[in-house]
């Protein structure tokens, strides 16, 4: 099909385009249009490129060049080689920054009763209500929120500290301090944390995935109990240890202390045990495990610091086992010695690996940052 515009330069306009695609104080879109004529030229000296490969080299749209050659033809060069001028007035700003302001303090604010959050027609309706301005559209609060990065819709559940609580600073700067010791094998540096997974099993065999659609899985499952993981990473030598248990009581939790002591760390003075509050995780269920004696002996290897209450994103054990369950137990395993054995596999190639955590956080940025957590004296 005939183009429906064709661009003919004469000798004169040929070269006008080409002394402006030559200047060094040509406007971008000025250079572009006098480039893209210069391309188009059907004329007997001029290349005559296809639209679409103008377009293409030009870094423009094929719509582009077609209204370029359209006001070419039926307005002439100079009105082609300049931006159109607008043809209706710009619309008075309705919705400015104070506009914008009040809507985001309503969507943080508290939803009306009935309802469990904000919807972007409520907040319409709401803003129209309070007169922020005569009318407004859900659209216009969609815009809003994507501009502003507002997500009313979600929450998350975070460990919210106490505001001024010399105790919270005091376990937390403890803790820090820790972190930024140097590395020294007497002494190492051990997180401890505990989590649980149920163990559910299939009732319909998955169908496996293939080109253009994912594995499909059976929304009916069985459970089979739960199953309980004690987690320790050493950070600096990159070193973890998982052990997949049915219960974590006092007593498992104080032979998961001899086992790390007596079998992974028997050549180290003291183990330095950063772990939670956990009310399992003191001395005392080593001497309500094991003899006075044997008791004794373990506790004095262990130089133990707790985490603060609400303050458990400290323990770098929880990295460890976000990426455990994240790469391992993100999927349905139904007996306990598959998991053991899934959990070992991952353990040894984590280790082999020698993936090690390393901690930014210092005492310095939690009085800069967390300044709200340290008492006003």
């Amino acid at each position: 099909m005939a183009p429906r515009y064709r661009v003919t330069l004469t000798e004169p306009e040929r070269t006008k385009l080409e002394a402006l695609t030559r200047k060094g104080q040509t406007g971008a879109k000025k250079f572009i249009h006098a480039r893209a004529l210069l391309l188009c030229d059907a004329g007997p000296d001029g290349p005559a490129w296809p639209v679409a490969d103008v377009a293409e080299a030009l870094g423009v749209t094929s719509r582009t060049i077609e209204h370029l050659k359209k006001r070419f033809v039926e307005e002439g060069l100079d009105v082609a080689l300049e931006r159109k001028s607008r043809e209706k007035p710009p619309r008075d700003v309705i919705f400015d920054g104070a506009f914008e302001a009040r809507l985001i303090t309503l969507a943080c604010s508290e939803a009306p009763e009935g309802y469990e959050r904000w919807t972007v027609r409520l907040l319409a309706d709401k803003a129209v209500e309070l007169k922020f301005a005569s009318s407004v559209s859900h659209m216009t609060v969609q815009r809003g929120f994507k501009k502003n990065e507002l997500k009313p819709h979600l929450s998350e559940y975070w460990k919210i500290p106490p505001q001024g609580s010399a105790a919270f600073v005091a376990a937390m700067e403890d803790v820090l301090a820790v972190y930024h010791l140097p590395y020294d094998p007497d002494y190492p540096v051990v997180c401890m944390d505990e989590s649980s997974k149920q163990l559910i099993g299939e009732v319909h065999a998955p169908i496996p995935c293939k080109p253009g659609q994912p594995k499909r899985i059976d929304d009916e499952y069985v459970r089979h109990g739960v199953a309980e993981i004690f987690m320790e990473v050493e950070p600096l030598a990159g070193r973890r240890h998982v052990t997949i248990t049915e219960r974590r009581t006092r007593t498992d939790w104080a032979q998961q202390i001899k086992q790390m002591l007596d079998e992974r760390y028997p050549e180290a003075v003291k183990v330095r045990l950063v772990m939670d509050n956990l009310n399992t995780h003191t001395i005392a269920s080593l001497y309500q495990t094991f003899e006075p004696q044997e008791a004794r002996r373990l506790a004095e290897r262990l130089d133990i610091h707790h985490t603060p209450k609400h303050g458990s994103w400290l323990n770098m054990a929880e990295i460890e086992l976000s990426v455990l369950k994240g790469q391992c137990l993100n999927r349905r395993i139904a007996k306990m010695a598959t998991m053991q054995a899934e959990v070992a596999a991952w353990e040894q190639h984590r280790n082999s690996s020698t993936k090690k955590i390393h901690w930014q956080f210092t005492t310095a940025d939690a009085r800069i940052k967390l300044a709200r957590l340290y008492p006003k004296l």
